[in-house]
């Protein structure tokens, strides 16, 4: 199980740095149904991670790679081919990057995120977790290594948990934050957004390129 839950570490720090999200659920937690769709937002965020770990680890494990050589070999190159996705992605959002005093554009849809109902929270949520590039490759990748280090069922599940519990920290704090801050926190989550808005794209390609240096040495490791 601790092999397990040490693979899974870095791959849940890197969806939990997701700047978009956690902007998104701080708009959220300013709007007039904050005290709804905060926790929806959370709970999709959750589902949707839950649902990819649960099926990406299922799938792993049906195709044994943790003792079929064939079934590891094919298992890291799909390691190596979303590493070298994210790499590109690393690039693509580098160049990007807003110009020193230039104000970073946000997705259209955050203007509309004081309209939204709980429901539509969490079906952001859920496209946020599960849909999202990073998101979704990571989240793979986690599922695989999980598989890989073998174990049995029940301590592949703990190490799932574990990894969505961390993955969904960076969203449920400012939601606790939210209920039990009072005034104060209304100010530091503001700081936070701003933040991050600023530095969104930095702070991505920075992340995407460590995180697909990452999965292509794991993949490539498995080979030798």
């Amino acid at each position: 199980m601790r092999q397990a839950i040490s693979e899974i570490l870095p791959y849940a720090v890197g969806v939990a740095i997701s700047p978009v999200p956690i902007i998104a659920v701080i708009l959220m937690l300013f709007s007039n149904h904050a005290k709804t769709n905060g926790p929806a937002f959370l709970l999709g965020w959750i589902v949707g991670l839950g649902v990819v770990v649960a099926v990406a680890y299922s799938i792993a494990d049906a195709s044994n790679v943790a003792t079929d050589s064939s079934a590891s070999d094919g298992s890291s190159t799909v390691q190596v081919v979303l590493g070298v996705v994210l790499l590109v992605l690393a690039l693509r959002n580098w160049r990007k990057r807003p110009a020193p005093g230039e104000d970073a554009p946000l997705p259209k849809w955050m203007a509309t995120i004081d309209a939204f109902t709980p429901f539509k929270a969490l079906g952001l949520a859920v496209l946020l977790s599960a849909v999202n590039p990073k998101n979704l490759i990571l989240s793979v990748g986690a599922a695989t290594a999980v598989a890989q280090a073998g174990g049995s069922s029940s301590d592949a599940t703990v190490a799932l948990v574990v990894f969505v519990v961390l993955a969904s920290l960076s969203i449920a704090v400012p939601v606790v934050f939210s209920l039990l801050g009072g005034a104060r926190a209304k100010t530091v989550l503001d700081g936070w957004k701003a933040w991050l808005a600023t530095n969104n794209a930095t702070v991505m390609a920075v992340l995407l390129l460590v995180f697909g240096v990452v999965l292509v040495g794991k993949g490539t490791g498995h080979f030798s």
